[in-house]
């Protein structure tokens, strides 16, 4: 620790700090529950949106032509959000993942246009309006109990909401409390005053999930992410390593083709939500259509933000054709570009999607096995959209931890080829690459 930095210690053996333990508690139940409410919503959204609503109407399926007027209306409700209520619906997408605190003013406008955004089916993920609804709900209990605390409380409190919200949809305390603290890039003795009441907040929050002896935790199956469906792998090889770099590399391109897509997108719609929001809706849907038409695949692999179809992705890898495969990323890569471009919600999950996919394609190499390449994939996709390598390689090996751990040094090396690519790019064409997250 620097010498110019005070020791934190006598603050945290005080009294104050148990009660800001104490409260921290509280909000991260608070935080978990409201989470918990957000994405079960967008759940049931998307149940009646795709399927009750075309069954209600005589319709077996949803018919090919229903992702069209359903994005077209979701192009209304988030550009209603953008322009009449305060916020304008929350950070845009195509300038990275914001982990900054949200105003308790501006939650309706965030909420509102993460369920239209989300539920109707646009390529985004839930993780900008968890740390919107985190961090608003923290300032709103800080408020309640001390009107008059200063700033800097407040702000940590918030944070406190922010790690127990989004610890719900990785799944996992410890990856959430990793991406917030490399994204604030805290260290020393502020980092030391945030980790311990945020992990707090978090591990009692994600009790909502889990539950708690007898008592049973609310459902997450649905939407949180877990370990995914792979073959064990437990030794990497000289074939291995041969091609790990080469696929950080290449998911790295791919992202930043997607994200200089989005941000001059960014530049037609911003102006005019209500003209182009409309228009830019229908256009994911019939990139969709599309794909599913050239396929035989659901419309569903490109809509939604790709948490969900991971699993199916990956354990039915084998009925995936290398064009299928190719034209996914491409249609996907779009949608999501223009999703970026338009509507509200997190950059993350599509990132891990396209991520996968390419390590589903990288399998069909020789000497090159489908774990280790998915591995990479993922990690290589979260540290190009967010580019924090630690969260990363954290969360690429929490989610293929049921297969071993020869990925790992695989991992680590895939996400610094695709961290230092995303640099190169960012330094070369600063304006098209994905931003840092903003604290």
């Amino acid at each position: 620790m620097s010498t110019s930095e005070p020791d934190p210690t006598p603050s945290m053996a005080s009294r104050r700090f148990v009660v800001l333990l104490a409260l921290a508690a509280v909000v991260g139940v608070i935080a978990a529950l409201a989470a918990w409410g957000f994405l079960e919503l967008v759940h049931q959204i998307q149940v009646g949106v795709f399927e009750d609503l075309p069954d209600a109407l005589g319709y077996d399926t949803a018919p090919v032509w229903w992702p069209l007027p359903v994005a077209g209306l979701a192009g209304l409700i988030v550009a209603y959000a953008i322009v009449r209520l305060p916020g304008g619906g929350g950070h845009l997408p195509a300038d990275g993942l914001s982990t900054g605190v949200t105003m308790p003013a501006d939650l309706p406008g965030v909420m509102l246009a993460g369920l239209a955004t989300i539920g109707f089916g646009l390529v985004l993920g839930p993780e900008g309006p968890l740390i919107a609804l985190g961090g608003a709900l923290g300032l709103l209990v800080m408020r309640f109990v001390r009107p008059d605390a200063p700033a800097e409380l407040a702000n940590l409190v918030a944070a406190c909401g922010t790690f127990s919200a989004l610890a719900l949809i990785f799944g996992s305390p410890v990856i959430a409390a990793v991406i917030l603290i490399e994204a604030a890039g805290l260290g020393g003795a502020r980092q030391r005053l945030l980790v311990v009441p945020g992990l707090l907040a978090a591990g009692i929050g994600s009790l909502v999930s889990i539950g708690m002896g007898s008592f049973i935790g609310l459902s997450d199956r649905d939407y949180a992410l877990g370990a995914l469906p792979l073959p064990e792998f437990v030794r990497p090889d000289v074939v291995d390593f041969l091609w790990t770099a080469p696929l950080g590399v290449a998911v790295a391109l791919v992202v930043f083709v997607v994200f200089a897509v989005a941000r001059r997108t960014a530049k037609v719609v911003t102006p005019r939500p209500f003209l182009a929001l409309p228009v830019a809706g229908p256009v994911v849907g019939g990139l969709a259509i599309a794909f599913a038409e050239a396929t035989d695949k659901p419309q569903s692999e490109v809509l939604f933000s790709g948490q969900e179809a991971l699993p199916g992705l990956l354990s039915g890898a084998a009925t995936w054709s290398l064009g299928a495969l190719a034209l996914l990323i491409a249609f996907k890569g779009l949608a999501w570009a223009i999703s970026l471009a338009s509507f509200r919600g997190g950059p993350t999950f599509p990132a891990m999607l396209l991520g996968a996919a390419a390590g589903v394609m990288a399998s069909h190499l020789p000497g090159f096995e489908l774990t280790p390449a998915v591995a990479i994939g993922l990690g290589a996709g979260v540290a190009s959209v967010l580019r924090l390598p630690l969260s990363a390689v954290v969360l690429a090996l929490l989610l293929t931890a049921k297969s071993g751990d020869g990925v790992a040094p695989l991992v680590i090396v895939g996400v610094v080829a695709a961290y230092l690519t995303t640099v190169a790019l960012s330094a070369r064409w600063g304006a098209d690459a994905p931003h840092p997250p903003a604290a």
